[in-house]
């Protein structure tokens, strides 16, 4: 909203000072002396075309500096004797915009063609035509225009590079903030999950040594342990590392139905379509989409079984995760931290994402990811 303001007033202002510029040279050109030619009222249109086109001068410079010369040269050989004033500005807006080499090309031509447009306007000599055409275009005024023109650009960039740099320290610390808090997230959970852990396998250990049949729940309690333990210590050498230690994705899929399977969740997993390469990014969060979603269908579902279907399309790859529980199309869900965090990053990605429960009984998850094909 700022910034469209901003070009309104921009806009007026560069209209005001267009017209106002055209009304000096028109005031100038009505009183001032002139030659008695039959080319008045062509004088007249080219004193106000120079100055109206100032308007455009920030979207087009070189144009602009083009128009003015050509309406400056052109009034004066229609005998009118007026200062180059537009072409000052355009001086000014050119250099502004970076075009020093082609502005001193066409001011050094406009310098060359004042004299011929006065010789042309009447019957002077040589040392009249250059006085008045010294008359209309001064080369201190010409200097000093340029001269400006450059001081605001450089500070301008000046600007810029000061804006770059502070959003670049600020991303900077705002990357040390996200490490600093991983790696406290780590050493916390990590010491959680180990006790967790160890406590299992110790479980594990003693019902094996008596001959004793290990419950499948306290199997499954085991693997999750070593499974986040692992998944931590990758997450916090990839924010380390830039990203270098490979992490889950599509190739893991089967390893993550295969736990869901041991804590009593009948998981099938389907792939259709010809499989083709995707972004690292899309495959991370398929995975996570995948085991996000088969946490919430072993803690909410109340169901024993739950499909996976991965569609490799041309340009999207489609995720679906059915159950058959109890959620049903009156019941509505309640958005929790783990549909949240997966709207989050299809989101991220481009894609969309559709969590709701299914009309003949349980819950879906589908998400619609854009892709790149990389092979």
């Amino acid at each position: 909203m700022s910034t469209g303001r901003a070009g309104v007033r921009a806009g007026v202002q560069d209209w005001a000072i267009a017209v106002g510029v055209a009304a000096t040279l028109l005031v100038t050109g009505l009183s001032g002396r002139h030659s008695a030619t039959d080319l008045a009222l062509l004088g007249h249109a080219l004193l106000a075309a120079g100055g109206l086109v100032l308007a455009a001068r920030r979207r087009a410079p070189l144009p602009v500096l083009a128009v003015t010369g050509l309406c400056a040269v052109g009034y004066q050989a229609a005998g009118f004797d007026v200062p180059a004033v537009a072409y000052l500005f355009a001086v000014y807006a050119a250099v502004r915009a970076g075009h020093r080499t082609v502005t001193v090309v066409a001011s050094v031509a406009m310098l060359a063609a004042l004299p011929l447009a006065a010789l042309v306007s009447g019957p002077h000599d040589l040392g009249e035509a250059l006085a008045q055409a010294r008359g209309a275009l001064e080369l201190a005024w010409l200097v000093a225009a340029g001269a400006a023109g450059e001081a605001l650009r450089q500070a301008e960039r000046r600007a810029d590079e000061a804006e770059r740099t502070r959003e670049e320290a600020a991303r900077h610390r705002a990357d040390e903030e996200r490490l600093r808090i991983a790696r406290e997230l780590h050493d916390s959970l990590t010491h959680q999950i180990s006790i967790i852990k160890v406590q299992s396998e110790v479980a594990v250990h003693v019902a094996r040594r008596r001959g004793e049949q290990v419950p499948e729940a306290l199997l499954a309690i085991q693997e999750a342990g070593r499974e986040a333990t692992r998944e931590l210590r990758a997450t916090l050498q990839a924010l380390r590392d830039d990203d270098t230690t490979p992490p889950r994705g599509l190739d893991h899929l089967p390893e993550l139905l295969e736990r869901a399977r041991t804590i009593g969740l009948d998981a099938t997993l389907t792939i259709e379509g010809q499989r083709h390469d995707v972004p690292a990014a899309v495959s991370r969060t398929v995975y996570r989409i995948v085991q996000e979603s088969l946490t919430n269908i072993s803690r909410h579902a109340a169901t024993a079984t739950a499909s996976v279907r991965i569609d490799y399309r041309p340009d999207t790859l489609v995720i679906r995760v059915d159950d058959d529980g109890r959620a049903t199309p009156d019941t509505a869900p309640v958005p929790g931290v783990g549909l949240l965090g997966m709207r989050e990053r299809v989101t991220a990605l481009g894609g969309h994402l559709r969590a709701a429960p299914r009309g003949e009984g349980g819950f879906t998850v589908q998400a619609e990811l854009p892709v790149e094909r990389t092979s």
